[in-house]
């Protein structure tokens, strides 16, 4: 090999670095040993996290893309490894998550006849949004490489952000070539259309109860804190599409609560008897609307103004009064300069009511147990610094954060909420380890028992690589969500059905893996658990024992099961 050539294998590497990358997940691959071979070559410019399931090196890819606003990137073998992966690529899509997946695939000339593992990756994966990828690719010429994942990247960022799936073919890595990287990418702006603003603005005027949902991908601290002049200068009340709860910084006044599962039914109430609707930035997906209901396809009867950065998302689900196509900073920055009235139509009292209802919600319920969960949350609100970032995954564990934590947010110049839109079980642990790999901030993990089960195994690869995460374990000895539906559907009648779980020894599983563990059984054993976990230098699992009872922040198991029973 020459001088002025390199394996395709390094170059893939190279062109990452020149791209800006300085982590990729994975688990390594036979398929693709040049690209291990590479990271070797460029380990002092990058680095390659081994992860112990394909699964979990998805997921943190893509909270990497959550934080960053620029593609996290996961490198997987053919076959298993990339179907285990594909759980990560869902997340992204429906995320709206930047992400890049590269797969190691079979030799170009045993292609097309089920060789070992070999799968079609452009079937399996998209794309469309009926997929899961923005686009599938294979690389068969190396020289082509730089195009490749330039393209990928730029795919990745603009328009709706999302994944995209490289295929890498194991005899076109150990080629040797002489292309070079191409330079940085950068997500293209879509600005609004200034007749389309002015539109807006009549809209507003004529407007009596309109309400700001903001969420979805693309965001950034300079976004969020146009978002709020905006809000701020036509005194507009503003809720956070669900999982986006660090779009619009919950203690402004302003804020009206997250829009979401278990949302506030006076919110809901609220969006439902609104007469103008600003979404900007959500797609409006089943669970920001309510399963479809708070604004009813596909003519909503509210009036709604929806703001995203694809053209194509907008009309597709939500047929909208008026469609603007920006992407955030662009859309942000030019609501913040759109002239308000001396006196909005509304008054002051339309948002300052709906603020009212927020913390009104902030108020809990009474409920059984040695475990007061609010008040494990407001321990984590006055001890984690503003910048923490708080994560989870899937179940009716995430809801006490979801209602009671209240995030500072992208305004105060960090993104401090890293979960899956998507409801993929097992996010939580791998985007904690992921974000503190990246960041050095604190990471707090809230998870149940059943979720925290889906992706564990990776505090091993915090423990190897050093990165320290808090988990705090809710263990109820169930599948808490499902068994929810279970006696709401279909009451006492749960043995044998599939949610209860018996489970390992949490505490000395965490321990197994390199992170502290500790159990605490009643609310006053919290507060030091967690004080010991910021001090530690390692990673610490708390579990919390909690009642099996205690199944949401409003109500018990029970009290659904004897509702089920009484309808009959």
């Amino acid at each position: 090999m020459s001088q002025d050539t390199q394996l395709a294998g390094h170059l893939i590497v190279e062109c990452l670095v020149a791209q800006g990358v300085t982590h990729a997940f994975g688990v390594p691959g036979e398929s693709y040993l040049a690209v291990l071979d590479g990271f070797h070559k460029y380990r002092e410019q990058i680095r390659f996290v081994i992860n112990r399931q394909e699964g979990g090196a998805a997921f943190m890819a893509e909270a990497v893309g959550k934080m960053t606003n620029r593609p996290g990137v996961c490198f997987v073998t053919r076959g298993p490894g990339a179907t285990n992966a594909s759980i990560g690529v869902h997340t992204a899509f429906q995320d709206s998550t930047p992400m890049v997946l590269f797969v190691g695939d079979v030799a170009s000339d045993q292609r097309d006849r089920e060789a070992f593992q070999e799968v079609d990756y452009g079937s399996f994966f998209g794309p469309s949004t009926k997929g899961m990828a923005k686009r599938v690719e294979r690389i068969d010429d190396p020289g082509r490489i730089p195009e490749y994942v330039a393209r990928a990247f730029a795919t990745a960022m603009n328009g709706r952000p999302g994944p995209v799936v490289l295929v890498l073919p194991e005899d076109m890595l150990v080629q040797a070539t002489a292309a070079r990287p191409m330079p940085r990418v950068e997500a293209v702006e879509a600005w609004s259309d200034p007749g389309a603003l002015r539109t807006l603005r009549e809209m507003l005027l004529a407007a009596k109860k309109p309400i700001v949902i903001a969420g979805g991908g693309g965001w950034t601290p300079q976004s969020a804190q146009a978002l709020q002049r905006f809000a701020e200068n036509w005194k507009l009340p503003v809720g956070n599409a669900f999982r986006f709860q660090d779009t619009f910084d919950n203690h402004h006044p302003l804020y009206a609560g997250d829009v979401g599962i278990g949302i506030n039914p006076k919110l809901a109430a609220r969006v439902k008897e609104s007469d103008l609707i600003l979404a900007i930035g959500p797609r409006l997906g089943e669970m920001t609307t309510g399963g479809y209901t708070l604004l009813t396809p596909p003519k909503a009867k509210q009036k709604l103004v929806h703001i995203h950065a694809s053209a194509e998302e907008l009309n597709r689900v939500y047929q909208a009064d008026l469609a603007i196509n920006a992407t955030m900073n662009a859309a942000a920055r030019s609501l913040e300069v759109l002239t308000a009235p001396p006196e909005v139509p509304w008054g002051a009292g339309w948002a300052e009511s709906a603020n009212a209802d927020y913390l009104g919600n902030l108020v809990p319920q009474k409920l059984p147990g040695s475990i007061d969960m609010p008040a494990i949350v407001a321990v984590l609100q006055k001890l984690l610094p503003e910048d923490a970032l708080v994560t989870n995954g899937a179940g009716n564990f995430a809801s006490w954060t979801h209602r009671f934590f209240k995030h500072h947010g992208l305004v105060k110049g960090h993104k401090t909420q890293l979960a899956p839109t998507a409801g993929s079980m097992g996010y939580g642990v791998p985007a904690g380890i992921a974000a503190n790999i990246v960041s050095g901030r604190i990471a707090l993990t809230m998870a149940g028992d059943g979720d925290f089960l889906m992706n564990g195994q990776e505090l091993a690869t915090a423990a190897q690589c050093g990165a320290k995460s808090i988990i705090v374990l809710l263990n109820n000895g169930m599948f808490g969500t499902i068994r929810m539906h279970q006696e709401r559907d279909f009451p006492k009648r749960v043995e044998g059905a599939g949610t209860q779980l018996a489970n390992p020894d949490f505490v000395g599983l965490a321990r197994a893996y390199g992170y502290e563990g500790t159990r605490i059984t009643r609310t006053e054993e919290f507060e030091p658990a967690l004080a010991a976990a910021l001090a530690s230098s390692k990673g610490t699992l708390i579990e919390v024992m909690l009642d099996p009872e205690v199944i949401t922040t409003r109500g018990t198991l029970s009290g659904i099961r004897d509702a089920a029973l009484k309808k009959g």
